[in-house]
């Protein structure tokens, strides 16, 4: 029989911490050293394919901002209000009067000051966007975020669990990246249900539940 949890799971949030860096270390440097406001740049522009962390990053910024006690917002496919750093995840998902909001935002930061930094799967050249707002995005810094290797996935797997407070074996996380979706994202969605359903049974982590939990993961599709 299943049995209610209480919500002991340590809470997760995105922060540079646990960021697995990859091929990602100029541009973590450089939000780091713009967060600290020694960057001269108003606007950074990332870039990639979906699970490559884009999302992270800005989420990472965001709560940095906010824990230096500046004022900061995050918003996926929608634009904040003025703050001292801004963050526009999903650009190219944005509506017409949503891009004239954050061209009209671009500007306030350029002539008020703060940082805005947003995402997109495309670079600035080829979003489908008002040119207008277009061009600008392309005028700040540009860097695509690098998706991680096999090996990198894996180390961000462990740590996933570990921020979780469970200990993974090297099997379990190995069976996860050879049999699941292959971005980070699902990855560590199907580890978080896994943490869930192992609780829930007061079993610990293994492949057999693993397997369970992959496939009520398809039955729901």
């Amino acid at each position: 029989m299943d049995q209610l949890l209480l919500d002991i799971t340590p809470h997760w949030w995105p922060t540079f911490d646990n960021f697995v860096v990859g091929s990602n270390q100029e541009l973590l440097f450089v939000l780091l050293q713009a967060l600290s406001g020694e960057g001269r740049e108003r606007c950074i522009y990332l870039w990639g394919a979906t699970g490559s962390g884009k999302s992270h990053l800005l989420q990472a910024c965001v709560s940095a901002a906010q824990n230096s006690h500046q004022s900061a917002f995050y918003a996926q496919a929608a634009v904040p209000p003025l703050a001292d750093v801004v963050a526009v995840d999903d650009v190219d998902l944005l509506d017409e009067a949503a891009q004239i909001e954050l061209f009209n935002l671009y500007n306030q930061i350029r002539e008020q000051g703060g940082m805005l930094l947003v995402s997109g799967e495309q670079s600035p050249l080829n979003l489908d966007l008002r040119p207008d707002l277009r061009t600008r995005l392309g005028w700040g810094l540009v860097y695509q975020v690098h998706g991680l290797s096999d090996e990198e996935k894996l180390q961000a797997i462990a740590q996933h669990a570990k921020a979780r407070g469970f200990a993974l074996a090297p099997e379990i996380a190995h069976y996860l990246l050879r049999h699941g979706r292959r971005d980070l994202p699902s990855l560590l969605a199907v580890l978080d249900a896994l943490d869930e359903h192992s609780l829930r049974l007061h079993r610990a982590p293994s492949i057999p539940l693993l397997k369970e939990v992959m496939q009520q993961e398809l039955e729901l599709k």
